[in-house]
């Protein structure tokens, strides 16, 4: 057991911080975000197209927030980004899946639009079940749904969702 001796910092065992984290994506990030979204792509489909330019896909015009997830090695294995009050670009690499992340990175760009006083708001395509699932798990709202061209070899049927209404903050 460690104790802290007054005056003195507390040293913490090496690994001590080890597990994920959410923090703000940098330039240097986008080619492992590309390659985890390569995987992505393979093991389950997502994006529906294949951008031509990857990383410029992962950087949509109107960005306002991208946020990536690290594993407990300090590796990329997330990402997710917001566009005003639109969520998009939310995947996790396959090997991490079922860890929370995919959680973490909806309630990081959820929590920032709700600061500003919006509610979020996301679409996804209606064959991409895991994504669904989230959503709903963690209160979205579907609002609609219609056929829209994605750039693949068909249109999609698109499944709209907002995020539950934040809860009233007081002061205190």
């Amino acid at each position: 057991m460690l104790e802290a001796v007054p005056g003195t910092l507390l040293a913490m065992p090496a690994g001590w911080f080890d597990g994920p984290m959410i923090r703000r994506r940098d330039a240097a990030d986008l080619p492992e975000c590309v390659r985890i979204l390569r995987e992505v792509h393979v093991e389950s489909g997502y994006p529906y197209a294949w951008p031509a330019d990857p990383a410029g896909w992962l950087t949509p015009d109107g960005l306002t927030g991208a946020w990536v997830a690290e594993d407990g090695a300090g590796r990329v294995a997330g990402h997710v980004t917001l566009c005003g009050r639109e969520v998009g670009r939310l995947y996790v690499a396959p090997a991490a899946r079922g860890l929370g992340l995919g959680g973490r990175l909806l309630r990081t760009a959820t929590d920032r639009v709700t600061a500003e006083g919006l509610r979020p708001v996301l679409a996804v395509n209606v064959t991409n079940t895991a994504a669904i699932a989230l959503y709903e798990r963690y209160g979205w709202r579907s609002t609609g749904s219609e056929r829209q061209d994605w750039g693949g070899p068909a249109p999609v049927t698109v499944r709209f969702y907002e995020a539950p209404e934040a809860p009233l903050r007081t002061g205190g």
